[in-house]
Protein backbone atom coordinates (compact mmCIF):
# COMPACT_ATOMS: atom_id res chain seq x y z
CA UNK A 1 0.00 0.00 0.00
CA UNK A 2 1.03 3.52 -0.81
CA UNK A 3 -0.82 6.21 -0.06
CA UNK A 4 -0.21 9.35 -2.25
CA UNK A 5 -2.44 12.19 -3.41
CA UNK A 6 -0.97 15.50 -5.53
CA UNK A 7 -3.51 17.22 -7.72
CA UNK A 8 -2.06 19.20 -10.50
CA UNK A 9 -3.53 22.52 -8.59
CA UNK A 10 -1.17 22.20 -5.82
CA UNK A 11 2.24 22.44 -7.51
CA UNK A 12 0.55 25.93 -9.07
CA UNK A 13 -0.30 26.65 -5.48
CA UNK A 14 3.29 25.99 -4.29
CA UNK A 15 4.58 28.80 -6.66
CA UNK A 16 2.14 30.73 -5.75
CA UNK A 17 2.77 30.67 -1.68
CA UNK A 18 6.76 31.15 -3.24
CA UNK A 19 5.78 34.24 -5.21
CA UNK A 20 3.99 35.89 -2.54
CA UNK A 21 6.29 35.52 0.48
CA UNK A 22 7.40 38.51 -0.39
CA UNK A 23 4.10 40.53 0.25
CA UNK A 24 3.76 39.51 3.48
CA UNK A 25 5.18 39.65 7.06
CA UNK A 26 4.03 36.74 8.59
CA UNK A 27 3.38 32.92 7.79
CA UNK A 28 0.15 31.82 9.45
CA UNK A 29 0.67 28.02 9.21
CA UNK A 30 -2.52 25.88 10.16
CA UNK A 31 -1.64 22.26 11.17
CA UNK A 32 -4.29 19.42 12.53
CA UNK A 33 -3.91 19.50 16.22
CA UNK A 34 -4.30 15.69 16.17
CA UNK A 35 -1.41 15.38 13.85
CA UNK A 36 0.58 18.24 14.43
CA UNK A 37 3.56 16.72 12.98
CA UNK A 38 2.29 14.88 9.86
CA UNK A 39 0.05 17.71 8.82
CA UNK A 40 2.90 19.91 8.10
CA UNK A 41 4.05 20.36 4.29
CA UNK A 42 7.76 20.03 4.48
CA UNK A 43 7.87 21.70 0.82
CA UNK A 44 6.28 24.42 2.65
CA UNK A 45 9.04 24.90 5.57
CA UNK A 46 11.99 25.02 2.79
CA UNK A 47 10.01 27.35 0.59
CA UNK A 48 9.50 29.99 3.33
CA UNK A 49 12.59 29.73 4.67
CA UNK A 50 13.05 32.43 7.35
CA UNK A 51 9.87 34.38 7.16
CA UNK A 52 8.15 34.63 10.66
CA UNK A 53 5.89 31.98 11.13
CA UNK A 54 3.13 31.43 13.45
CA UNK A 55 2.07 27.83 13.92
CA UNK A 56 -1.75 27.32 14.63
CA UNK A 57 -3.05 24.04 15.95
CA UNK A 58 -6.85 23.92 14.64
CA UNK A 59 -9.35 21.29 15.58
CA UNK A 60 -7.81 21.57 19.15
CA UNK A 61 -11.27 20.95 20.64
CA UNK A 62 -11.01 17.40 18.94
CA UNK A 63 -7.37 16.54 20.30
CA UNK A 64 -6.22 15.76 23.39
CA UNK A 65 -5.40 18.09 25.74
CA UNK A 66 -2.37 16.89 27.40
CA UNK A 67 -0.95 16.25 24.13
CA UNK A 68 -1.29 19.54 22.46
CA UNK A 69 0.08 20.56 25.67
CA UNK A 70 3.40 18.17 25.03
CA UNK A 71 3.61 19.90 21.45
CA UNK A 72 3.48 23.22 21.96
CA UNK A 73 5.98 22.82 24.66
CA UNK A 74 7.71 21.03 21.93
CA UNK A 75 7.92 24.06 19.69
CA UNK A 76 8.81 26.23 22.03
CA UNK A 77 12.16 24.47 22.76
CA UNK A 78 12.38 24.77 18.72
CA UNK A 79 12.04 28.62 19.23
CA UNK A 80 8.89 28.68 17.17
CA UNK A 81 5.24 29.91 18.22
CA UNK A 82 2.34 27.85 18.27
CA UNK A 83 -1.17 28.20 19.45
CA UNK A 84 -4.19 25.67 19.97
CA UNK A 85 -7.09 27.11 18.37
CA UNK A 86 -10.62 25.43 17.42
CA UNK A 87 -12.45 27.59 14.20
CA UNK A 88 -15.68 26.14 14.67
CA UNK A 89 -15.83 26.82 18.27
CA UNK A 90 -13.70 30.01 18.30
CA UNK A 91 -11.46 28.71 20.76
CA UNK A 92 -8.73 31.32 21.34
CA UNK A 93 -9.54 32.61 17.68
CA UNK A 94 -9.14 35.93 19.79
CA UNK A 95 -5.25 35.23 20.59
CA UNK A 96 -3.85 35.18 16.89
CA UNK A 97 -3.74 38.80 16.06
CA UNK A 98 -1.83 39.16 19.37
CA UNK A 99 0.15 36.01 19.10
CA UNK A 100 0.92 37.17 15.74
CA UNK A 101 2.10 40.54 16.82
CA UNK A 102 4.12 39.00 19.16
CA UNK A 103 6.11 36.94 16.83
CA UNK A 104 6.75 40.32 14.79
CA UNK A 105 7.14 42.79 17.75
CA UNK A 106 10.85 43.25 16.70
CA UNK A 107 9.76 44.40 12.89
CA UNK A 108 7.06 46.30 14.46
CA UNK A 109 8.71 48.27 16.66
CA UNK A 110 11.33 48.73 14.13
CA UNK A 111 8.60 50.30 11.80
CA UNK A 112 7.76 52.33 14.95
CA UNK A 113 11.01 53.93 15.62
CA UNK A 114 11.12 54.95 11.58
CA UNK A 115 8.53 57.12 12.24
CA UNK A 116 5.61 54.40 10.09
CA UNK A 117 2.36 54.51 10.09
CA UNK A 118 0.82 51.85 12.13
CA UNK A 119 -0.58 49.41 9.71
CA UNK A 120 -2.42 45.83 9.00
CA UNK A 121 0.03 42.76 9.60
CA UNK A 122 0.11 41.18 6.13
CA UNK A 123 -0.16 37.17 6.46
CA UNK A 124 -0.37 33.97 4.26
CA UNK A 125 -2.63 31.49 5.81
CA UNK A 126 -1.33 28.01 4.46
CA UNK A 127 -1.98 24.62 5.38
CA UNK A 128 -2.83 20.87 4.02
CA UNK A 129 -6.40 20.44 2.33
CA UNK A 130 -9.30 19.82 5.01
CA UNK A 131 -7.20 21.39 7.97
CA UNK A 132 -10.09 23.65 8.34
CA UNK A 133 -8.36 27.37 6.55
CA UNK A 134 -11.82 28.64 5.03
CA UNK A 135 -13.38 28.02 8.51
CA UNK A 136 -10.84 29.77 10.61
CA UNK A 137 -11.19 33.15 7.67
CA UNK A 138 -14.75 33.26 8.15
CA UNK A 139 -14.60 33.17 11.65
CA UNK A 140 -11.73 35.89 12.01
CA UNK A 141 -13.72 37.71 9.39
CA UNK A 142 -17.17 37.45 10.96
CA UNK A 143 -18.61 36.54 7.73
CA UNK A 144 -18.14 34.35 4.78
CA UNK A 145 -15.58 35.08 2.48
CA UNK A 146 -13.89 31.69 2.00
CA UNK A 147 -16.01 28.83 0.65
CA UNK A 148 -16.10 25.59 2.81
CA UNK A 149 -16.29 22.26 2.52
CA UNK A 150 -15.62 18.75 4.80
CA UNK A 151 -13.85 17.50 1.28
CA UNK A 152 -10.36 18.38 0.94
CA UNK A 153 -9.02 20.55 -1.62
CA UNK A 154 -11.91 22.72 -1.80
CA UNK A 155 -10.09 25.92 -1.60
CA UNK A 156 -8.14 26.50 -4.52
CA UNK A 157 -7.78 30.53 -5.35
CA UNK A 158 -5.92 33.02 -3.69
CA UNK A 159 -7.67 35.83 -1.91
CA UNK A 160 -7.15 38.68 0.53
CA UNK A 161 -9.32 38.75 3.74
CA UNK A 162 -9.45 42.32 5.99
CA UNK A 163 -9.75 41.27 9.53
CA UNK A 164 -10.69 44.15 12.22
CA UNK A 165 -8.30 46.48 9.89
CA UNK A 166 -5.62 44.68 11.86
CA UNK A 167 -4.50 42.07 9.73
CA UNK A 168 -4.72 41.06 5.83
CA UNK A 169 -5.16 37.75 5.33
CA UNK A 170 -3.79 35.90 1.80
CA UNK A 171 -5.39 32.34 2.04
CA UNK A 172 -3.55 29.66 -0.35
CA UNK A 173 -4.78 26.39 -1.35
CA UNK A 174 -4.41 23.12 0.59
CA UNK A 175 -0.88 22.09 -0.39
CA UNK A 176 0.73 18.39 0.10
CA UNK A 177 3.97 16.97 -0.76
CA UNK A 178 4.64 15.31 -4.27
CA UNK A 179 5.30 11.77 -2.17
CA UNK A 180 5.12 10.63 1.55
CA UNK A 181 8.29 9.70 2.91
CA UNK A 182 7.07 7.81 5.34
CA UNK A 183 3.48 6.18 5.09
CA UNK A 184 2.99 6.48 8.69
CA UNK A 185 2.29 10.44 7.51
CA UNK A 186 -0.16 8.91 5.02
CA UNK A 187 -1.96 6.44 7.73
CA UNK A 188 -2.39 9.55 9.71
CA UNK A 189 -3.67 11.86 7.26
CA UNK A 190 -5.97 9.02 5.96
CA UNK A 191 -7.48 8.70 9.33
CA UNK A 192 -8.24 12.49 10.41
CA UNK A 193 -9.79 12.89 6.49
CA UNK A 194 -7.07 15.09 4.79
CA UNK A 195 -6.65 12.93 1.75
CA UNK A 196 -9.72 11.90 -0.52
CA UNK A 197 -11.44 9.04 0.86
CA UNK A 198 -11.78 7.68 -2.63
CA UNK A 199 -8.15 7.02 -3.45
CA UNK A 200 -7.62 5.09 0.06
CA UNK A 201 -7.20 1.74 0.88
CA UNK A 202 -9.70 2.35 3.44
CA UNK A 203 -9.24 -1.68 5.18
CA UNK A 204 -5.54 -0.48 5.33
CA UNK A 205 -6.61 2.59 7.00
CA UNK A 206 -9.17 1.02 9.65
CA UNK A 207 -6.67 -1.39 10.52
CA UNK A 208 -4.15 1.04 11.13
CA UNK A 209 -6.52 3.41 13.30
CA UNK A 210 -7.32 -0.17 15.16
CA UNK A 211 -3.98 -0.88 16.08
CA UNK A 212 -3.30 2.39 17.36
CA UNK A 213 -6.39 2.89 19.40
CA UNK A 214 -5.83 -0.27 21.03
CA UNK A 215 -2.29 0.97 21.99
CA UNK A 216 -3.35 4.24 22.86
CA UNK A 217 -6.84 4.45 23.75
CA UNK A 218 -8.12 0.95 24.44
CA UNK A 219 -10.57 2.05 27.18
CA UNK A 220 -12.50 4.12 24.70
CA UNK A 221 -12.66 1.66 22.12
CA UNK A 222 -13.81 -1.10 24.32
CA UNK A 223 -16.32 1.53 25.55
CA UNK A 224 -17.59 2.64 22.12
CA UNK A 225 -17.71 -0.05 20.46
CA UNK A 226 -19.32 -2.24 23.73
CA UNK A 227 -15.80 -4.68 23.59
CA UNK A 228 -15.20 -6.82 26.27
CA UNK A 229 -11.69 -7.52 25.45
CA UNK A 230 -9.45 -6.49 22.68
CA UNK A 231 -8.29 -8.75 20.46
CA UNK A 232 -4.73 -9.04 18.86
CA UNK A 233 -6.73 -9.81 15.52
CA UNK A 234 -8.03 -7.18 14.15
CA UNK A 235 -10.99 -8.70 11.99
CA UNK A 236 -12.31 -10.30 15.26
CA UNK A 237 -12.69 -7.11 16.76
CA UNK A 238 -14.19 -5.93 12.94
CA UNK A 239 -16.62 -8.40 13.35
CA UNK A 240 -17.43 -7.78 16.90
CA UNK A 241 -18.01 -4.43 15.87
CA UNK A 242 -20.31 -5.58 13.60
CA UNK A 243 -22.39 -7.74 14.96
CA UNK A 244 -22.85 -5.10 17.99
CA UNK A 245 -23.67 -2.21 15.42
CA UNK A 246 -25.76 -3.93 13.01
CA UNK A 247 -23.41 -3.70 10.22
CA UNK A 248 -24.45 -6.71 8.54
CA UNK A 249 -25.35 -8.47 4.81
CA UNK A 250 -28.23 -10.99 4.22
CA UNK A 251 -27.10 -14.30 5.98
CA UNK A 252 -25.99 -12.60 9.51
CA UNK A 253 -22.36 -11.77 7.29
CA UNK A 254 -20.79 -8.57 8.75
CA UNK A 255 -20.38 -5.81 5.97
CA UNK A 256 -16.80 -5.35 6.55
CA UNK A 257 -16.78 -2.35 3.95
CA UNK A 258 -19.63 -0.90 6.04
CA UNK A 259 -17.51 -1.08 9.64
CA UNK A 260 -14.96 0.52 8.09
CA UNK A 261 -16.79 3.33 6.94
CA UNK A 262 -18.29 3.33 10.49
CA UNK A 263 -15.15 3.45 12.18
CA UNK A 264 -13.42 5.91 10.26
CA UNK A 265 -16.68 8.16 10.18
CA UNK A 266 -16.76 7.86 13.96
CA UNK A 267 -13.04 8.68 14.50
CA UNK A 268 -13.11 11.80 12.37
CA UNK A 269 -16.25 13.14 14.58
CA UNK A 270 -14.72 12.22 17.83
CA UNK A 271 -17.42 9.53 18.73
CA UNK A 272 -14.25 7.93 20.14
CA UNK A 273 -13.54 10.95 22.19
CA UNK A 274 -10.64 13.42 21.71
CA UNK A 275 -7.22 11.98 20.19
CA UNK A 276 -4.02 12.72 19.05
CA UNK A 277 -2.02 10.52 16.60
CA UNK A 278 1.15 11.15 17.44
CA UNK A 279 3.85 12.60 20.03
CA UNK A 280 6.83 15.04 19.59
CA UNK A 281 8.84 12.00 21.58
CA UNK A 282 7.62 9.80 17.86
CA UNK A 283 9.36 12.13 15.58
CA UNK A 284 12.49 12.72 17.32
Amino acid sequence: MVIQWFPGHMSKALRQVEEKLKYVDIILELRDCRIPFSSRNPKIETIIKNKPRLILLNKANMADRKKTNEWIAYYKEKQLTALAIDSISSYHMDQIIPYAKDVLKDQLRREKEKGLKARPVKAMIIGIPNVGKSTLINTLAKRKVAQTGDRPGVTKNLQWINVKNEMMLLDTPGVLWPKFEDQTVGLRLAVTGAIKDKILPLDDVAIYALDFLKTNYPQQLKERYKLDELSDNNLEIMEKIGRNRGCLLPGNRVNYDKVIDLILYEIRNEMLGKLTLEIPSEIE
